[in-house]
């Protein structure tokens, strides 16, 4: 339930280091409560964002993430006093934690989900506080810093954003609801930060409330629908299907997790407490959908069955296979079908899922499937790695599919096992493959600066001409 790309959906950003002084509290915390931070830590996800999974220390920053308006570096969260965040005050980290304002005072980017954290109690945030600063280690490596383009690099411009968007603080049990509802609500809307991913955004990356959880695009994958809709959304799962999958990051016959949900069930979810767990999936299955659709219609975990395409291009040689309308049928057979089996049907232990009856083939757009084939798959839980090799990688992937032959192979997918209503051209798979839609709000900005400027000029030439005006006046007067 995490997003890289979308400004205000991608993964945390970071808490800033500063250069300037602060009364940093020397207290010696308990393990208990250390243990409790680094809990929290895990339920928030912090190490998926602020570790560069190539090779990089723990917390210590350096993860280039693409987004809607340029690369975001995340930052070094480590108690390192020269390049992490170990001159931060208690007040000051809880302010960089829940309003997105650094302990110098600048602005953090909402790429850095503050806008979930500000729910968090004073009592979390504390706990937080005590794990980073004695329960990390400190790295003292500098990561790279994040350059976005005018006027996106102004950071001050979040002020505006935060005055409309923020919220003003941590949230109140609902009486009308049990404990673990509660519960499931506080870590889902705060630490877990579900809706920064599966909420769509407005105009100004900001979540749309009235859409809460309806589903949402991240960078190069989406988010999908996860209300209780019946068809749209997840209400056909049981509360033991939705536990299921938040720790195993698979649901047989229906759904696995890939891209940044592969990524919060290895780092988050899969160590949470079963209790927790359960209190997060009674609070999503409680959600309701923004657009209730018709019980009787299909859903995305029934659509497709077995089949395949060999009887069309069998016995024409290579050349004739890889053309024309079979070419989706040969390229699956030759790079797919030893894993998915040569009907889509995945093996019996399901490590390698059918390709019908799967949400990334019948979904209501064919995002995942496209970043699934470019990207490939990487999970890690207890019951081992799942690794699906990403075929969009030109320098390293063992075999590169190029724009065409990936639009080729994911129309004879959504054709012959998935949902046959969607199409996929090669201009689809390029926004997929540059990590997403780009955002228009750089774009929008300039104007808006622009034509303030410009009104700004006039204004000034305005008052310029009505002071030589009565200069002019004046000097007739005075003649």
């Amino acid at each position: 339930m995490k997003f890289i790309q979308s400004l205000a959906v991608i993964a945390p950003l970071a808490l800033a280091p500063t250069l300037m002084p602060a009364v940093v509290s020397a207290q010696e915390y308990s393990k208990g409560l250390i243990d409790k931070g680094r809990y929290l830590a895990t339920a928030s996800d912090c190490v998926a964002c602020h570790t560069n999974h190539a090779g990089g220390k723990p917390m210590a920053g350096g993860l280039a993430m693409a987004s809607p308006v340029g690369t975001i570096v995340s930052t070094n969260i480590t108690p390192s006093k020269a390049f992490g965040i170990g001159n931060y005050s208690e007040p000051e980290f809880a302010d960089a934690v829940r309003k997105g304002v650094r302990a110098d005072g600048a602005n953090l980017y909402p790429a850095m989900p503050y806008v979930s954290y500000a729910v968090m109690s004073d009592d979390d945030i504390h706990a937080l506080y005590a794990y980073f600063m004695q329960g990390v280690e400190p790295v003292d490596e500098k990561a790279p810093d994040t350059s976005l383009p005018f006027p996106m690099n102004i950071r001050a411009s979040m002020m505006g954003w935060n005055m409309l968007f923020r919220p003003s603080g941590p949230l109140a049990d609902d009486p009308k609801q049990s404990a673990e509802w509660n519960r499931g609500r506080y870590l889902a809307e705060g630490a877990a930060h579900c809706s920064t991913c599966h909420t769509p955004r407005g105009a100004l990356m900001q979540e749309q409330k009235s859409r809460h959880l309806s589903g949402g695009q991240v960078g190069a994958w989406y988010a999908p629908d996860i209300t209780n809709d019946k068809v749209h959304g997840i209400g056909s799962w049981s509360q033991e299907d939705l536990v299921t999958y938040l720790k195993t990051g698979r649901l047989d016959h229906r759904a696995q997790a890939a891209g940044s949900m592969a990524e919060a069930i290895s780092y988050s979810f899969q160590h949470l407490t079963e209790a927790d767990l359960n209190a997060i999936a009674t609070y999503v299955r409680s959600v309701p959908s923004s657009d209730p659709t018709a019980v009787s219609s299909m859903t995305r975990f029934d659509r497709g069955e077995a089949d395949n395409n060999l009887s069309g291009f069998r016995g024409k040689g290579f050349a004739a296979g890889i053309k024309g309308d079979h070419s989706g049928a040969q390229i699956f057979t030759a790079n797919c079908a030893s894993c998915h089996g040569f009907n889509a049907q995945g093996t019996t232990d399901g490590y390698y899922p059918s390709l019908f009856h799967n949400a990334a083939t019948a979904g209501d757009n064919s995002v995942n499937l496209i970043s699934a084939i470019l990207n490939g798959v990487d999970r890690h839980t207890q019951d081992g790695h799942v690794f699906m090799p990403p075929f969009g990688d030109e320098a390293n992937a063992v075999v590169s599919l190029d724009n065409v032959q990936v639009a080729s192979l994911a129309n004879y997918i959504l054709r012959d096992y998935g949902n046959i209503k969607l199409t996929v051209n090669p201009e689809d798979v390029q926004v997929v493959r540059d990590g997403g839609p780009r955002s228009n709000i750089v774009t929008l900005a300039r104007i808006g600066i622009a034509a303030g400027a410009v009104v700004l000029v006039a204004v000034l030439l305005l008052v310029g001409l009505l002071v030589r005006g009565r200069r002019k006046v004046a000097d007739l007067k005075s003649t």
